[in-house]
């Protein structure tokens, strides 16, 4: 009875504080509490709730049934909209809070809500390799389901909150992208709503124009109800090689290297100083050295981040073996190296053994509860942003990174652009190899300010002929985006299909310069 009698004035003692104090200051200086006392367990539940959730209804076969009436329901709503006047633009219902990008979308509150309720796995054809899912569906929910049957996505983004539709209306990207290009470069087939009600799927080779116009369209070309995704094959280790280097130069020479190299299924790059990184590649294998397995994914263990910088600090290259999912979401646990501002002391020994089990803590109750006074303090003093830039300038664009806002760790992870019609595209008629450019944290550039300095990268971006991820903060005027990405097609489609009318252009919807 003692320690439960504690516990209770613990619980008192904070809340008079917090009342004394006032909600917005706890929140605003002292997140980790709240964090800790309210969101961790609050996304635990939140994780149990759809896990079981999509096991019962998968085991059970109910998903596609549901699927077709439901999709009827978002052509009804489209419809009805169509007879109203269409007055307004339409757009998701799904509230901007539950979505990963830190971009809060205000156009929720004058747009036509549809109703999108389509979060399930509907069927895994290993005669085919591939796995029908709907747009909800996220990483989590994949890894678990295909590696459990022997299968993966060739491109598994890292974190499980990362929803199916979010990457291919947007992009996603991850170590093995060297090989099999961006998130939307795996989908074979894609089934969407359009502005007049109707339902279309498309492909390469059927209606082909539609088929490379979705990618990056941010849902301005019509509902996202269904997409067919290419599975190979899963091992179940990955033998992961560590290998520390330094310089600037050998940095860029080794990660080039390690990237052109098919015979490596996954590289990446983890800067920790302009001069300091390690690189990391790896293969699937299904046969592991005992004394070499990390089994990294489990609570107690450092983040991986950290465990990256203790082998550069050591000084010395390293072999492991993960299991497979551990790998595919080494960085979920720590949100990359985000955490570690959120919860300072989350990579404590103590921390993690205690209270491990329940990070992270979901990052759509972190944008719910942030408040507004923090979501411009983080807006002036925190960079989130991926710039996609051609390997062969990737020396130069991190010199511009390091300048503009010095933000370490950065993330390297190499990708094949394809050249194939569509926003995003290489200049030639060649694939190429490209490099996404991850910064996330709090910049340590003197005089810092977000809109400036992100701008200073969009031009040098713009001007070597790379991209910038959408799900970030844009400051480009409509001219610069235009420069930046390909809009031939995707105009092209919006006059054919009648979007102008029905969708916001993709710019108004995620540029700072257009939003309201």
């Amino acid at each position: 009875m003692g320690p439960v009698l504690y516990l209770g004035g613990l619980i008192v003692v904070f809340l008079l504080w917090v009342k004394v104090k006032g909600l917005d200051y706890v929140i605003i200086h002292q997140r980790w509490i709240f964090v800790c006392l309210f969101l961790l367990p609050l996304s635990v539940i939140f994780d149990v709730y759809y896990y079981v959730r999509a096991w019962l209804i998968f085991k059970m076969c109910s998903a596609p049934k549901q699927h077709d009436q439901r999709v009827r329901d978002i052509q009804r709503q489209v419809r009805e909209w169509r007879k109203e006047g269409g007055k307004t633009y339409m757009c998701t219902g799904r509230p901007g809070w539950l979505t990963v990008s830190l971009r809060v979308g205000k156009y929720k509150k004058t747009h036509k809500n549809i109703v999108i309720n389509l979060m399930d796995v509907l069927e895994v054809d290993t005669k085919r390799q591939v796995v029908r899912v709907e747009p909800l569906v996220n990483m989590g929910q994949v890894t678990a389901l295909l590696n459990s049957i022997g299968w993966t996505l060739p491109v598994l983004p890292e974190l499980d909150d990362l929803t199916v539709g979010g990457l291919i209306m947007g992009t996603g990207i991850e170590s093995s992208s060297h090989i099999y290009g961006l998130f939307q470069h795996i989908c074979v087939a894609y089934e969407l709503v359009l502005a007049d009600g109707s339902l279309v799927r498309c492909t390469a080779k059927e209606n082909s124009d539609l088929y490379y116009a979705v990618p990056w369209s941010c849902g301005t070309l019509g509902f996202l109800v269904a997409a067919e995704i290419r599975i190979i094959p899963a091992r179940a280790w990955v033998r992961l090689s560590y290998m520390p280097v330094r310089g600037s130069g050998a940095i860029c020479q080794r990660f080039t290297q390690e990237s052109a190299d098919k015979e490596n299924q996954f590289v990446e790059g983890l800067l920790f100083s302009r001069d300091e990184a390690v690189i990391m590649t790896g293969i699937m294998t299904d046969e592991a050295e005992l004394d070499k397995v990390n089994r990294i994914g489990r609570y107690y263990k450092p983040w991986f981040f950290k465990h990256v910088e203790g082998l550069l600090r050591e000084g010395r290259d390293a072999v492991e073996y993960i299991p497979l999912r551990h790998y595919y979401h080494r960085h979920t646990r720590s949100i990359f190296w985000e955490l570690q501002d959120i919860i300072p002391f989350g990579n404590n020994p103590i921390f993690r053994y205690l209270f491990g089990w329940m990070v992270p803590p979901k990052i759509s109750l972190l944008k719910l509860t942030q408040g507004e006074t923090i979501r411009k303090l983080y807006e002036q003093h925190h960079v989130v942003q991926d710039m996609l830039v051609p390997m062969k300038h990737l020396d130069t664009a991190i010199d511009h990174f390091h300048s503009n806002i010095h933000v370490y760790p950065m993330w390297l992870c190499p990708f094949v652009l394809p050249s194939q019609p569509g926003m995003v595209h290489p200049k030639g008629d060649e694939d190429e190899l490209y490099v996404d450019i991850g910064a996330y944290g709090e910049p340590r550039r003197k005089h810092f300010e977000a809109r400036a300095s992100t701008r200073q990268l969009e031009k040098f971006v713009r001007d070597i002929h790379g991209f910038q991820m959408l799900y970030a903060d844009v400051y480009m005027d409509r001219q610069e985006f235009w420069e930046m990405f390909d809009g031939s097609l995707y105009h092209k489609l919006r006059e054919m299909l009648g979007c102008k009318t029905a969708f916001p252009e993709v710019y108004d919807k995620i540029c700072k310069a257009a939003r309201h």
